[in-house]
């Protein structure tokens, strides 16, 4: 197994728990205001993380991706069902979320330690 499917195995593994119990504490009321979204279809990418890490979008939503960091990212599917190509710093780019209900894992092509998670619902 490569380093970047390791890498990704035990992300994936992690959003999993981390999912659960984000849904966990938002039932319960003890959200921190990292996890409340109040706009799902923008990300923001700043020093080098994905921010939100995760959200949740309806099936073919658009979703905006903003660069504030000095240098190149990308926001791409693991499993290559969607790709933003190279947003320059200040830059935005927009892609329509999957059709298909399911959790899609992303990551940053150029930085392969930035991860995030797409929920389609």
């Amino acid at each position: 197994m490569s380093r970047v499917s390791q890498r990704v195995t035990a992300w994936a593994l992690t959003s999993a728990l981390l999912l659960g119990g984000a849904g966990l504490a938002v039932a319960t009321g003890s959200a921190s205001s990292a996890e409340v979204r109040v706009r799902p279809d923008v990300v923001k990418i700043s020093n080098f993380m994905f921010k939100p890490s995760i959200i949740k979008v309806a099936p073919g939503a658009t979703i905006k991706v903003t660069n504030y960091d000095s240098v190149d990212h990308t926001l791409t599917a693991v499993n290559h069902a969607f790709n933003t190509r190279d947003i320059a710093p200040r830059q935005t780019k927009s892609f329509r979320a999957p059709k298909k209900p399911g959790i899609y894992h992303y990551i940053c092509s150029i930085h392969q330690f930035m991860m995030g998670t797409i929920i389609v619902k």
